[in-house]
């Protein structure tokens, strides 16, 4: 990965996931956290954008569904 450009971009998805996998943490230990909730919904925003689709090839809502399993939203 020799473009700064490409670098840059996966940097930037490796961050959405990091804060994704964090505010899904403190949701579990605060349910009411419209903070943690705030920032889940601008993560899922992103997955899904066009711009996550410029800026890479991955599949967002792929990605989204395997982070979903990953931290268990779906467990009750």
């Amino acid at each position: 990965m020799d473009n700064p450009y490409e670098r840059l971009a996966h940097e930037i998805v490796l961050q959405a996931v990091k804060d994704y996998r964090s505010a899904c943490k403190q949701l579990k230990r605060n349910p009411k956290s419209d903070v943690a909730n705030r920032h889940l919904i601008s993560c899922e925003r992103f997955f899904l954008s066009e711009w996550f689709k410029e800026i890479t090839d991955a599949d967002g809502g792929l990605l989204l569904n395997n982070l979903n399993e990953e931290v268990g939203v779906f467990d009750t």
